[in-house]
C-alpha cells in the first residue's frame, strides 16, 4: 500500500471536494482518496506507487490546482 499528500488550490466547498475525490478515484491503481477543504490536502491511497503526473492531470481535470506533494 502507497500513501501521497498533495496541497491543491482554488476548492471552496463541499462540492469541489466531491469533484476532486471523483476524478482521482478514477485514476488506475487508486484505493482511496481524501479531502480535506480546511487545509486543501488530498491523501491518495493506491496498491502501489501512482505515477504523481497522473494525479495532478487528474485535480487539473476537476478544475483545480495541485500547489505541492509531501
Amino acid at each position: 500500500m502507497a500513501t501521497a499528500t498533495y496541497t491543491v488550490k482554488g476548492m471552496t466547498c463541499g462540492h469541489c471536494v466531491s469533484s476532486v475525490k471523483e476524478e482521482v478515484s478514477e485514476v488506475a491503481g487508486v484505493t482511496s482518496a481524501e479531502v480535506d477543504l480546511a487545509s486543501g490536502l488530498l491523501t491518495v491511497q493506491s496498491d502501489a506507487p501512482v505515477d504523481a503526473a497522473e494525479i495532478v492531470a487528474a485535480v487539473e481535470e476537476a478544475g483545480y490546482e495541485v500547489a505541492g506533494r509531501s
